[in-house]
C-alpha cells in the first residue's frame, strides 16, 4: 500500500529484522531533486554497472570479509522515484549522505539541488533532519525542532506537530510533560511532515519485500 511515509517514522525504533527481505525498522531517508537520479546515486558511491542492472534490493549480493580480514564497509540501500524526487532508504543506522556531505567532495550540495535528509543517527544520536533548499547550504535540526529558516519545510514540521515546545518558551515541566505524551509519536510526525513537504508516498509493502531497486554504497 502507498500511505505517505509516516509509516517509516512509526517503525523507526523497531529492530532491524533478518526475517524481512527488505526494510522496515530503523530506516533513514534521503530525498533529492534538481539532478539526475543516477548522478546523485553515483555521488553517494554507487557503481555504474550495479545501477544499470537495476537489481531488486532483496537480490543484492553483499560482499563479506575473508577470515582474518576486516569486512568491507559497504551498505545495501534501496531507492526509487516519486514525482521529481529521488529517494534513498537505508537501515544500517544513518543516511550515507548525512555522514559524507561535509567531507566527500562528490556529495557536496550545489546550487539548484534540493536535498531533504532524515537520518536515524543510531551511533551518534539524536536523530536529525537536514535540508539543503537549493542554495548549497545545509540546515540541521534535531527531531522536535525546525531549522529556524521559516521555510516551507519548517511550516510542514509545525503543521504536523513535529515541532515541540522549548524550555525557554514554556518551562522545563511543560516540556517534559509534552515529551512524555507525544514523544513516542515524534518520528512518525517528522516523516509525515517531510512526506507532506516533498509530496512523497513510498509503498510500505514494496520496501518491506525488498522489490525496489538497490545498490551497494561504501561507508563515507
Amino acid at each position: 500500500m502507498s500511505d505517505g511515509i509516516a509509516w517509516i517514522g512509526a517503525h523507526l525504533h523497531s529492530p532491524v529484522s533478518a526475517a524481512v527481505r527488505g526494510m522496515l525498522g530503523g530506516i533513514s531517508l534521503t530525498a533529492a531533486r534538481g539532478m539526475e537520479a543516477d548522478e546523485f546515486l553515483i555521488a553517494l558511491g554507487a557503481d555504474l554497472d550495479e545501477l544499470a542492472a537495476r537489481t531488486p534490493y532483496r537480490d543484492l549480493a553483499v560482499p563479506v570479509g575473508q577470515p582474518g580480514r576486516t569486512s568491507p564497509h559497504i551498505n545495501p540501500v534501496m531507492y526509487g522515484m516519486c514525482g521529481d524526487w529521488l529517494y534513498v532508504l537505508e537501515d544500517w543506522g544513518a543516511a550515507t549522505w548525512s555522514t559524507g556531505y561535509r567531507k566527500v567532495q562528490s556529495m557536496w550540495p550545489y546550487p539548484g539541488q534540493e536535498i531533504v535528509c532524515v537520518t536515524v543517527d543510531r551511533f551518534s544520536p539524536p536523530s536529525k533532519i537536514l535540508h539543503v533548499p537549493g542554495d548549497g547550504i545545509a540546515r540541521r535540526a534535531e527531531f522536535g525542532q525546525d531549522t529556524r529558516e521559516e521555510s516551507a519545510l519548517d511550516a510542514a514540521l509545525d503543521a504536523s506537530g513535529a515541532v515541540f515546545p522549548s524550555i525557554a518558551d514554556v518551562g522545563e515541566a511543560a516540556v517534559v510533560a509534552h515529551y512524555e505524551q507525544h514523544g513516542p509519536r515524534l518520528p512518525a510526525l517528522v516523516f509525515a511532515a517531510v512526506g507532506a513537504y516533498c509530496g512523497l508516498s513510498i509503498d510500505q509493502e514494496a520496501v518491506r519485500a525488498g522489490t525496489l531497486p538497490g545498490v551497494l554504497l561504501p561507508m563515507p
